[in-house]
Order: C-alpha cells, then structure tokens, then sequence
C-alpha cells in the first residue's frame, strides 16, 4: 500500500509526495508538528501541515532569505532571526565570513528538538559559537530591543496560527527600531500565484516604515506554485546590489543570481504597484 503526504495549498490545490515513513508526528504547544521520509524530496517538515522544508531543496530558501541581505549590508556583523527553528537561516548567517553574532529566537522549542533529530545539515549552527538560540517570541523579543542589530531575518510560517502578528504593519515598525540607523529587514512573503493578498500586506507594511522596500524571488520546488518571493526593508542601502564576494561556495546564491532576483515579471510589478 502506498502512503502519500499531501499539503493543501489552496481549497482547490494539493501538492502530493510519496512517504515510506513517519518519522515524528506531535501536537506542539503551538502547533501540529510532522517529519516524513519522502521518495523525492527526503526527509520532510510540515507544520500544521504545511511543508516547511526538505533536505532536497532547502538551500535555496535558506542562501535566498540570509545571504541577499548579508551581501547588500556593508558590515552585518549582528544578525537576528525570527523563527527559523529548523537552523537553516541560522546556518547561513554564521558561515557569513562579517557575521559576528548571530541570534535566533523560535517560538515553539519542539522545532528545534526535530530539526536537532532528524535534519543535522540544518542544525549543524546551534551550538556555533557566534550562535545564540532562544526559545520565545519573536515579537516580543523585538520590541524590548532599540537600535541593536545590522540585519533582521524573518523565517516564519504562513500568516496563521503563532505567526500572525510576524506579518503586521506594528511588528515592521518594531524592527525598523530594533535595528541600527542602516539596518535592513528581509522577511519570507510567500508566492505571487497564490499568496499575493500576504505580498501586499508585507510589502506595503514594510513600505510604511521602510525608505527602500523591494521585493526579490527565488524558485523553491516544494513551496506553493514553486515561485516564492522575499521582501526587504532597507533604511539605506540597496537590497538589490551585492557589494560582497561571499567565499563561501554555495548551492543557489551567486551575485549574479543576487541581482537577477530583483528583476521581476509584469504580473508582479503591477501587483506591488496595486495600492
């Protein structure tokens, strides 16, 4: 008998993958947790049954949401993130060669645990010692902080559940005072296809605060449509031009990728333009 893992994306859209296991399956303080075995992909996250990450494809979300704004900053030496829990972002962020401290603050300790378990690539950055990993929320966090941190990474869930409030026009406002006077932002922002009502309330929650707001893509296979978009608030500095050659060799991230993500379809444009 064969078993299948399906996230249903839309009311009249699923995104089916072939399981030989479960691996772990519990209901967090906060939400419904899951990791599969998958034939495609590998092993997989979903939270409240929407995928999270893979081992297959993970990189391209996690170089795409940190490495942008780590090369378009002159000096991120201070890097917060929110959410994350499964590492990835956080993996990114320390192996950044100007990175010297880098915070992540996960609402739900469970993610870790299971990241910890079953996804060591990811988890490798917890115990780094440029790393500090605190279990709280996120927004409450960032309110008690003024004028602290280079850049703030927002990993987070879709706008449902504990990760509503991450994507609110006050919590931007919050981070624009939590970061230093060139600080920028760069929060996940979900796909044009079939998300574009949480594009506009990100991005023009971030525009409200934010004198640049622009917004990148990255093609990430098990996300919804395949076609994800980022969104970043800049207090000076272009989002969309690197001015570091990141020595790292990477999966996905390249400088040429970097400015090509800002290039965007019509559809998009006049989505961001609709006001």
């Amino acid at each position: 008998m064969e078993l299948w893992v399906t996230e249903y994306q839309t009311p009249a859209l699923g995104f089916s993958l072939k399981m030989s296991k479960t691996l772990r399956v519990e209901q967090t303080e906060f939400q419904h947790l899951a990791v599969v075995e998958t034939d495609q992909f590998g092993r997989m996250l979903l939270l409240d049954g929407m995928v999270m990450t893979t081992d297959a494809d993970e990189f391209v979300y996690h170089e795409m949401i940190t490495q942008v704004a780590l090369n378009s900053h002159p000096n991120p030496q201070k890097v917060l993130i929110i959410g994350g829990g499964d590492g990835g972002a956080l993996r990114e962020a320390v192996r950044h060669t100007l990175v010297k401290e880098a915070t992540l603050v996960e609402i739900d300790g469970k993610v870790i645990e299971a990241s910890k378990a079953f996804f060591p690539d990811l988890a490798c950055a917890f115990d780094d010692p440029k790393a500090e990993v605190v279990v709280d929320d996120g927004t409450a966090y960032v309110a008690k902080r003024k004028g602290v941190f280079d850049v703030i990474m927002v990993d987070s869930t879709e706008p449902v559940g504990p990760a509503v409030e991450l994507f609110s026009a006050p919590f931007y406002q919050q981070c624009f005072e939590a970061l230093k006077d060139d600080g920028m932002l760069v929060v996940q922002s979900e796909s044009p296809f079939l998300n574009a009502d949480v594009i506009k309330m990100a991005y023009e929650g971030i525009m409200d605060s934010f004198p640049v707001t622009k917004l990148y893509l990255a093609s990430i296979p098990t996300y919804p449509s395949g076609l994800w978009s980022f969104t970043v608030g800049s207090k000076k500095y272009d989002p969309a031009q690197p001015l570091h050659e990141n020595p790292n060799e990477l999966k996905y991230y390249n400088p040429d990728v970097h400015r090509a993500a800002f290039q965007l379809p019509g559809f998009v444009k006049k989505l961001l333009a609709a006001r």
